[in-house]
C-alpha cells in the first residue's frame, strides 16, 4: 500500500517528536515545532488534523533555522 492510499485511509500519523523537548516563550516545542497545545492534542485528533500539526511544526522549524 503506497503512502498516498494510507493517507486516504485515515491511518494514524507517527509523531513527530524527536525526544529533544524544551519549550521557548511561546511554548513550541524546540526540538519537533509542535506547540504545547498542538503536543497534548495529538492522541485525540484525527490524522488529517495530525497531518496538519506536523505542517505547521515543520514550517515553524524551518521558519526558526532561518533566523539570523
Amino acid at each position: 500500500m503506497s503512502s498516498k492510499n494510507s493517507e486516504a485511509a485515515g491511518e494514524p500519523v507517527v509523531s513527530p517528536c524527536r525526544r529533544q523537548c524544551c519549550l521557548d516563550d511561546q511554548d513550541v516545542c524546540l526540538g519537533c515545532g509542535r506547540t504545547l497545545q498542538e503536543i497534548l492534542d495529538w492522541s485525540k485528533v484525527d490524522p488529517p488534523r495530525q497531518r496538519a500539526i506536523c505542517a505547521a511544526a515543520e514550517a515553524r522549524l524551518q521558519q526558526r533555522h532561518s533566523w539570523p
